[in-house]
């Protein structure tokens, strides 16, 4: 449950605000790491303790919702739109996740705080990123990374109706980009394996939702492997075949959102599990499809 409403069990005389206030003070640990952000999903048994008398931490707001945060992790919830990271090095003018929490970090330090990229997603992609607050935990959550011990899951509404309910794509993807894209590689080309596994969550007029979990983390490589097989990601100008875009309704992106990450804390040894919900664009294609006349394909 929300560690909130957790608390909430513990100390019922705590309002909801009050419990939120408390957290955000940083007088409250799980399984004894303070944790700050209120809606933080907790494990039934975890360890909640709130100390009412443990001095406040410097009040800093972050201007992308917290997902997830701690003293050393913290899981942002991206909008579509914004750069995860600058496009280039030294573009540090530009509006990023990566600034937004920079500045979060330096207010809560007073002045010195690190933050450290994990991982990105694309510009187009929404959803939970995570960022280290040291440089320990940067690196042992990129161990984590490299070593495919983090679940990855994305909500992902793909062009065409799918055969089967199910299936893995099990293919590398090239190294070198052609004509501005990725690909699946070819023959010897220089390539790095890459395993996209999906699920059917509902099926639409023409469309379909899966569920997909990332076995590898490349670049572009939902993309790329959807639209290998013939299922480019709704709204995917980059990826997407002439001819089969869906008739009734547009996207301005990638309807590819970041759901969910999960994974065993790397400092001190609690289960973390950060979820997104669906934006507003997503949401209203959906809504389109199910409500919207059902065209002949």
């Amino acid at each position: 449950m929300r560690l909130d409403v957790a608390l909430i069990g513990r100390h019922p005389s705590l309002s909801r605000r009050k419990a939120r206030d408390v957290i955000e003070k940083g007088q409250v640990s799980v399984d004894g790491e303070t944790v700050v952000a209120p809606g933080t999903l907790v494990a039934d048994g975890a360890d909640v303790t709130w100390d009412p008398h443990k001095r406040a931490r410097p009040r800093a707001r972050l201007s992308l919702p917290l997902l997830y945060a701690d003293a050393s992790i913290v899981i942002v919830d991206k909008p579509a739109g914004l750069l995860t990271v600058p496009s280039a090095p030294g573009r540090t003018a530009e509006d990023t996740a990566l600034a937004r929490v920079e500045d979060y970090a330096r207010h809560l330090a007073q002045g010195r705080g690190f933050v450290g990229v994990v991982h990105r997603i694309d510009r187009g992609t929404s959803g939970a990123v995570t960022f280290a607050l040291s440089h320990a935990a940067r690196q042992a959550l990129r161990a984590l990374f490299r070593e495919h011990r983090i679940e990855r899951r994305y909500a992902v509404l793909v062009e065409g109706e799918t055969r089967g309910d199910r299936g893995v794509v099990d293919l590398p993807i090239r190294d070198a980009y052609a004509g501005g894209k990725r690909g699946v590689a070819r023959g010897d080309e220089p390539s790095r394996p890459a395993l996209t596994r999906w699920t059917v969550v509902e099926r639409l007029p023409g469309a379909t939702l899966l569920d997909v979990d990332l076995g590898t983390g490349r670049q572009h490589q939902i993309r790329v492997h959807l639209a290998h097989i013939g299922h480019p990601v709704f709204g995917d100008t980059k990826y997407s075949r002439e001819g089969i875009r869906h008739l009734s309704v547009s996207a301005r992106r990638p309807l590819l959102h970041a759901r969910l990450l999960a994974f065993t804390h790397p400092i001190i040894g609690q289960a973390v599990r950060a979820e997104s919900p669906l934006p507003e664009d997503f949401r209203r294609a959906l809504e389109s499809l199910r409500t919207g006349p059902r065209r002949r394909r």
